[in-house]
């Protein structure tokens, strides 16, 4: 029924961990065994998390200041002198603020610069709309030959920090602010691969970031209905896994997308063009419907925007008997 090849056997009761946390854990880890790494933060390396890797490497560490279109200017030079940079910020400023710099000083020219976005989605919570990077994907999904990759714990951040190393070229790795459960096993990220966590006949749910394990929650609640679902998590949302995530909705013939990020652009965009070319399914999306966030704690903007669980089970069984 789950996965124990990708889920730690005690994943109910996982440990509270922030997905940001894993930033700082697998930059020193790739820093201190490739000497071309460089961390650049606009202003952020505490929130970023990439302040232990400038206490670590000093001189592999530059702070512009609140000056995020220049930083990605820096990181497209030193790409160009043959270092490995990655750029962090909030998401709602890199690349909210500097898509135009990525675009062309770093996309362009396929610079292999790696763009950290954190404090994603509304689960940011109190630092409000401004700060709450809700477009991110969308606008990182556009650029042509952009990995995009949203790790759903701090286990597999770490990953997505060591993977995005080894792909030349421009990655986006997407990070959020609260402490959320840390339930995958180490090692399980690859770019352009999904990973299915729950077998399912009934509904495919298709999930990135924190809500993967909301999904598994409500999966395992919608049993006792006798709903049977598969949950997958698009960690690697560009390049999709275009094999697995066929083969389920094939197998149940409906399916659900759940991010926190506007419905158009993101995760739920990217299924949407996959199955209109090659199975046409009706689809569900579940995220940020058309609005910004508001200010509070994460779980009730969750509920005022229908991200909260008891949110995401309602949507589900609706969207069953529609």
């Amino acid at each position: 029924m789950y996965s124990d090849e990708y889920l730690i056997p005690e994943w109910r009761s996982a440990p509270k961990k922030a997905i940001r946390e894993g930033v700082g854990e697998g930059l020193l880890r790739i820093g201190a065994e490739h000497k071309d790494v460089i961390v650049l933060t606009a202003d952020l390396a505490g929130s970023t998390k990439v302040r232990a890797f400038a206490q670590e490497h000093p001189e592999r560490f530059f702070d512009t200041g609140v000056a995020e279109q220049n930083m990605a200017g820096v990181g497209a030079g030193l790409a160009f002198e043959g270092y490995v940079p990655y750029m962090a910020s909030y998401a709602t400023f890199s690349p909210g603020r500097n898509w135009e710099q990525i675009r062309v000083s770093i996309v362009l020219s396929q610079a292999n610069v790696k763009i950290i976005g954190s404090h994603s989605g509304v689960s940011s919570g109190k630092n409000g709309p401004s700060h709450q990077g809700t477009e991110d994907i969308a606008l990182m999904r556009v650029l042509p030959r952009m990995v995009v990759l949203c790790p759903t714990d701090a286990n597999q951040c770490v990953e997505a920090i060591e993977a995005a190393y080894y792909h030349d070229g421009p990655v986006y790795i997407r990070t959020c602010r609260p402490d959320t459960p840390n339930f995958t096993k180490p090692g399980k990220l690859e770019i352009g691969k999904a990973y299915k966590y729950r077998e399912g006949k009934d509904l495919t749910i298709l999930a990135c970031g924190i809500q993967v394990w909301d999904s598994l929650m409500v999966a395992e609640e919608l049993v006792k209905q006798g709903i049977e679902c598969e949950v997958i998590n698009v960690s690697s949302i560009k390049p999709l896994d275009e094999m697995t995530i066929l083969a389920s909705v094939e197998k149940t013939r409906k399916v659900v997308t759940v991010e926190d990020h506007q419905i158009v652009g993101g995760l739920g965009g990217a299924i949407a063009e996959l199955l209109s070319e090659k199975l046409p399914t009706r689809l569900k999306r579940i995220g940020i419907q058309d609005r910004f966030g508001l200010s509070g704690e994460w779980g009730e903007v969750y509920q005022q925007v229908g991200l909260d669980r008891a949110s995401l089970k309602k949507a589900v069984i609706d969207y069953l008997h529609e």
